[in-house]
């Protein structure tokens, strides 16, 4: 375990040097000059060359690629170019609203599509299967945005029960657990049913399993039967897709935190990419990237413990 790791860990830094290469050079080839942007239409040709100059924006691409990863050693991630704040600080504000997001959407998309499919799966053919199917190719189908102007329309416009935005402290909270509900409903929808299912075709395929007839023949209950042999290797190739699903909710709530006027990662990475603002996109990338590949190397070490026949020696 302790190699895997290690492993791992060389792979982190390789694949967040090739992000942040490509990151950098998409940046680079992109029409538009932030000179420009930041000069505003009121800046002269001398105004906008003196920006480049102290932003170094004239040197050569090399150079200016070399200039960013000798700083992002140091821990630097610069200072962006609309409000000259610290990109590590613009991060460390807005990345807890997209981890309350993501978690409270991922434990919504879990007990629901866990359930469901189990479900589904145990009442084959039956009106519970049906429902669970149709909810599934709803979830997949149903756009975010239009999910979250929904659920926004009936839930607060017309009700008035939850709040139509905003995502203010922790969500353990009354107040951030009141703004949570419908982001997360509208963010965790597809996930669900992803996990729905997975979940029924593994639990099928486990359920047809040499084992379990055994265990049948052996007079085992039932409950029993689900429960200690079926569900337990019926979980491996879900926590595969929970684990997916969960960094693709980090870097994805892009649409949901734009719905809701949630001020997350999603939300500041769109901000900088029309503002061509280099330093913002390239960290948070960076972030979303290393979160993604830490999410999966958790699911590694989670499958040593669910079966203990996986080894990575």
């Amino acid at each position: 375990m302790v190699a895997l790791i290690v492993r791992r860990f060389f792979q982190l830094i390789l694949l967040l040097l090739g992000i942040s290469f490509l990151v950098f050079s998409s940046m680079y080839i992109a029409p538009g000059d932030p000179a420009t942007i930041i000069g505003g239409p009121t800046a002269t040709e001398s105004d906008i060359e003196a920006i480049r100059e102290n932003l170094g924006l004239n040197e050569p691409f090399f150079v200016q690629y070399k200039d960013y990863l000798v700083g992002l050693l140091q821990g630097d991630l610069g200072y962006s170019y609309q409000t000259n704040q610290s990109v590590a600080d613009a991060i460390a504000i807005r990345f807890p609203n997209t981890v309350n997001l993501a978690i409270a959407s991922m434990v919504i998309a879990v007990f629901i599509g866990v359930i469901a499919g189990i479900v589904s799966a145990l009442k084959q053919n039956s009106w519970l299967d049906v429902s669970s199917n149709v909810f599934a190719l709803a979830g997949v189908s149903i756009p975010n945005f239009w999910l979250g102007t929904i659920l926004i329309l009936v839930f607060s416009v017309n009700l008035g029960w939850l709040p139509a935005g905003g995502l203010d402290g922790p969500i353990w909270t009354p107040q951030g657990f009141q703004q949570v509900i419908l982001p997360a409903i509208t963010l965790g929808t597809a996930s669900a049913a992803m996990i729905a299912r997975m979940s029924r075709s593994s639990m099928l395929e486990v359920i047809r399993a040499d084992y379990i007839r055994t265990a049948k023949a052996k007079g085992v209950k039932r409950k029993s039967i689900i429960a200690v042999h079926a569900l337990k290797n019926a979980m491996i190739p879900v926590i595969t897709v929970v684990g997916l699903n969960f960094g693709f909710l980090l870097g994805g709530t892009i649409i949901t935190e734009k719905v809701f006027a949630i001020n997350g990662i999603g939300r500041l990475m769109i901000d900088a990419i029309a503002a061509r603002d280099f330093p913002m996109v390239q960290g948070s990338v960076l972030l979303v990237a290393a979160l993604f590949v830490i999410v999966n190397l958790i699911v590694d070490i989670v499958y040593t413990y669910v079966d203990p026949r996986i080894s990575y020696d």
